[in-house]
């Protein structure tokens, strides 16, 4: 039997839903895979210290990735330690006592040599669950290869699918491995958490980005292609430019009663789509390039809001093509309320909502080291011991007077 009873909506006046509250994170992560774990940890109540270099990760010195900064660092407290100071193993210590959870994004090996991998940590704390995240893993023939997202996507054969009806396949301006790769780490990371509670031991948690990449193209295309071929399924599945140079992406496949509700719209300006030839789906698909050029051609006549006006009477899935800035503002995105202002900086929550409470982003992005006195603190690092880790150049704190 269907349960009819409706999810309850957010609740902007409810508490938010911090069901990792107590969890402990150490992030030894840089760039967008790794800490983009400890964000969305973070968004869900663990206390998360991100640890990076005097001076700040490399994204800070990067204005095209500051995106990257803001969003992936949020809610967390910054230690500036360089970890490869003989000074540092002492700290490192702590923190393994301290954490639950590390998170790290090293090139296999450096973990090692850095004192930060599981077998050092678990050393000191055998509950501590420790997460690489790297490009092809930490074994293989491939695990020492650098590599960045657009390189895991050829690995792992994502680039074998085009997106659309016509023209080779080309790379989406989303890192999309780098976001597979990290919501598996997360998923990951809380099954360990889970089974914890059962026995008590960490683990040591090894994903690559690769195959996050490969574990997906086996979810929706299968791991049997060996040629490049046009494989879109629809060729009213796709993206089609208005008169007015608007781009409205159409959602119509398989599902005849859409298809019937588009080609009611469609008639009047390309009656060709009545003809019997597109009466089954594999008529549709057979003579898909045709079909293809006759909407291009038709939809390219009207402005954009004309046409979202009749899809949208029709119940068409039909989307108008946005930039990040004016979806923020739709009324569905402010009724969701997962965008907040933190910091004069919009940023989403992680998306979802639990009996109406949701996530919740506690600060921005924190300076290089802005929490380095305060975490060494907490620690228990005696203050004079602090001054002569400043002085010795193990830690560094952020420069007066900078945000």
């Amino acid at each position: 039997m269907t349960d009819t009873t409706p999810t309850p909506s957010p609740d902007p006046a409810a508490p938010p839903w911090q069901p990792l509250a107590g969890v402990r994170v150490v992030d030894f992560s840089a760039l967008l895979p790794g800490p983009l774990v400890g964000a969305v940890l973070a968004d869900l109540g663990a206390e998360v210290v991100k640890i990076e270099p005097p001076g700040g990760e490399g994204v800070r010195q990067r204005a095209v990735l500051a995106p990257i900064l803001h969003a992936a660092n949020r809610s967390k407290a910054s230690l500036a330690i360089d970890l490869k100071h003989d000074g540092a193993a002492a700290v490192v210590e702590r923190l393994a006592r301290w954490g639950d959870i590390t998170l790290e994004s090293f090139r296999p090996g450096v973990a090692a040599r850095l004192g930060i991998d599981h077998a050092s940590l678990a050393a000191i704390n055998p509950r501590i669950i420790s997460c690489s995240v790297s490009g092809y893993g930490q074994t293989g023939p491939w695990r020492d290869t650098p590599g960045h997202d657009l390189n895991f996507l050829a690995a792992g054969g994502a680039f074998a699918f085009s997106g659309h009806w016509t023209g080779r396949p080309r790379r989406s301006g989303m890192p999309v491995a780098d976001l597979l790769g990290a919501g598996n780490a997360a998923i990951a990371v809380l099954a360990a958490l889970n089974e914890r509670e059962r026995t008590g031991r960490g683990r040591a948690l090894d994903v690559a980005l690769m195959d996050a990449v490969l574990f997906g193209v086996s979810m929706r295309h299968g791991l049997d292609r060996d040629h490049w071929a046009p494989d879109s399924p629809y060729p009213t599945n796709d993206l089609f430019t208005t008169a007015d140079d608007c781009e409205i992406a159409l959602g119509v496949g398989s599902e005849e009663h859409l298809w019937e509700n588009f080609r009611a719209v469609m008639a009047p300006d390309m009656p060709m789509i009545l003809e019997p030839r597109f009466d089954t789906d594999a008529g549709r698909r057979e003579h898909g390039d045709a079909l293809f050029a006759a909407l291009t051609e038709a939809i390219a006549r009207r402005a954009a809001a004309d046409w979202m006006a009749r899809f949208a009477a029709a119940d068409v899935p039909a989307s108008l093509c946005l930039f990040p800035a004016e979806a923020v503002t739709s009324e569905h995105v402010l009724t969701r309320g997962f965008v907040t202002e933190v910091g004069g900086r919009k940023l989403s929550a992680f998306p979802v909502v639990a009996d109406g409470r949701q996530p919740q982003i506690r600060g921005p992005a924190p300076g290089a080291g802005s929490g380095t006195r305060e975490i060494l603190a907490m620690l228990g690092v005696e203050p004079a011991s602090v001054e002569e880790l400043l002085r010795a150049g193990v830690i560094a704190e952020e420069p007066k007077g900078r945000g």
